[in-house]
């Protein structure tokens, strides 16, 4: 088997595929193929085991290639692989609704289905904007991200997000959007447990954009509960909670980006029920199949579905939507993925392990160029002082090198991020870090 799959790789023509987020001729020099996965572990071009401490991209929470899953694939493409969401229905995509419906905070219950995280964010932002206008204040146009925030790659997403590299290519963007502080302070907050202490009054700052741009013309403000490709930046003690006081002081809708950190990641079902703060709307992808088939999801209040209901123009009442939503085997996807969450009590056990992990991950504090550690649930992030003139270089040092002793760690800037898996045993925890820390020991 591993013969014939390096004879495979020899035979591969790695130049037509433009990979995405990658340095494409690096990459293309020394290629990193992954050919298989199990549970906890990817198996490489080369016939190693690889653990997987990212959870794929932080998608993967019930583990690889879960038979329930995969069986309930294969049987819905062999029953229905399309039908047309314009019009049209089928049973699977009502019932994966009403299952996800059952996670959320009360009152969060319609939900909007797309194909990723990026289509998510866009359509929660049209909602928005179509929402304010049905109910008759169409100047609310305005949106607000946050600094260093990531919400995909769509123009919207990427006009509300704050991660320059992602958006100074691309030009003007989308107008009328403007961006509250991030949160992230070394000075006050570095090796924080869980929530830091520092930094709630910066929520505050929304108060001085509506004051710079008037609530009348604002819609929706944009957050990541926990900000999560920007290098898992903690929220502060008491900052969401603000955030909600004042949206609901000047009626702008808020926006939960729960791409990231819905389905178990902290614990919970959505950071919405972990922080006890119920949004407007929340985006979610990623975990809802647990990386098998794209799908994202839009899960809405009942008041501002009701608005569309009462208040639409025409029989149509929200001229949006995708070939794929709802998608018939995505649909059978999210189900199973949805059912094995719940028998296998993943959320719950995530609670469980995540004083366990928190205690491994700050044992690396005190390492060579480690200048920050943070964690919330099963997330951690080692913040690693800089290379003077090359950003980013110690980090993707440290990628390389943990994959070469077999563990997958994700990296963005000098930021290692590590989201396993909620089937993560002890002493996957105890290998991960290990191996984290002896390449942290060699790096220069």
């Amino acid at each position: 088997m591993k013969n014939a799959v390096l004879e495979l790789h020899a035979e591969l023509n790695l130049e037509p595929f433009w990979m995405p987020f990658t340095a494409n001729r690096q990459f293309k020099a020394n290629p990193r193929l992954l050919v298989a996965a199990q549970g906890m572990h990817y198996t490489s071009h080369d016939g190693r085991q690889i653990l997987d401490g990212t959870a794929g991209l932080w998608c993967v929470n019930a583990g690889h290639c879960r038979p329930a899953i995969v069986e309930a694939i294969q049987q819905q493409v062999a029953q229905l692989d399309y039908a047309p969401a314009f019009q049209m229905g089928h049973p699977k995509a009502f019932e994966l609704a009403d299952q996800l419906i059952q996670l959320t905070p009360p009152g969060l219950d319609h939900v909007f289905f797309a194909n990723s995280g990026s289509e998510a964010v866009d359509t929660a932002l049209k909602i928005a904007i179509a929402y304010h206008r049905v109910r008759g204040q169409g100047s609310r146009q305005r949106l607000i991200g946050r600094e260093r925030g990531y919400h995909g790659v769509g123009f919207g997403g990427i006009s509300v997000g704050g991660i320059s590299s992602n958006r100074k290519y691309f030009g003007s963007l989308v107008p009328g959007v403007d961006h509250l502080p991030h949160t992230h302070n070394l000075e006050h907050n570095a090796f924080s447990r869980g929530l830091p202490r520092w930094g709630s009054h910066l929520a505050e700052e929304l108060e001085r954009i509506v004051a710079l741009h008037d609530a009348s013309t604002i819609a929706a403000v944009i957050v990541e509960p926990v900000a999560g490709s920007t290098g898992v930046l903690i929220p502060p003690v008491g900052y969401l909670e603000k955030l909600r006081a004042i949206c609901d002081k000047y009626g702008i809708l808020l926006i939960f980006d729960e791409v990231i950190t819905g389905f178990g990641r902290l614990g919970s079902p959505f950071a919405a029920n972990y922080f006890g703060v119920v949004p407007d709307l929340i985006c979610c992808a990623k975990g809802l199949t647990n990386g098998t088939i794209p799908m994202g999801a839009v899960i809405v209040k009942q008041e501002i579905y009701n608005t569309f209901m009462d208040s639409a123009e025409s029989p149509i009442e929200l001229f949006h939507g995708y070939t794929y939503s709802g998608h018939p085997v995505a649909s059978a996807a999210g189900l199973a993925t949805l059912k094995l969450y719940q028998q296998e009590g993943l959320f719950e056990r995530a609670a469980r392990l995540a004083p366990l992990w928190e205690a491994a991950i700050h044992s690396l504090k005190g390492l060579p160029h480690v200048i920050d550690v943070r964690n919330l649930g099963l997330v951690g992030a080692v913040e690693l002082e800089g290379i003077p003139g090359r950003p980013t270089a110690r980090a993707f040092e440290a990628f390389l090198r943990c994959y070469e002793r077999g563990v997958l760690i994700r990296t963005t800037g000098d930021i290692i991020a590590l989201s396993p898996p909620l089937i993560i045993e002890e002493t996957h925890i105890e290998h991960l870090i290990a191996t984290l820390r002896q390449v942290l020991q060699e790096l220069a």
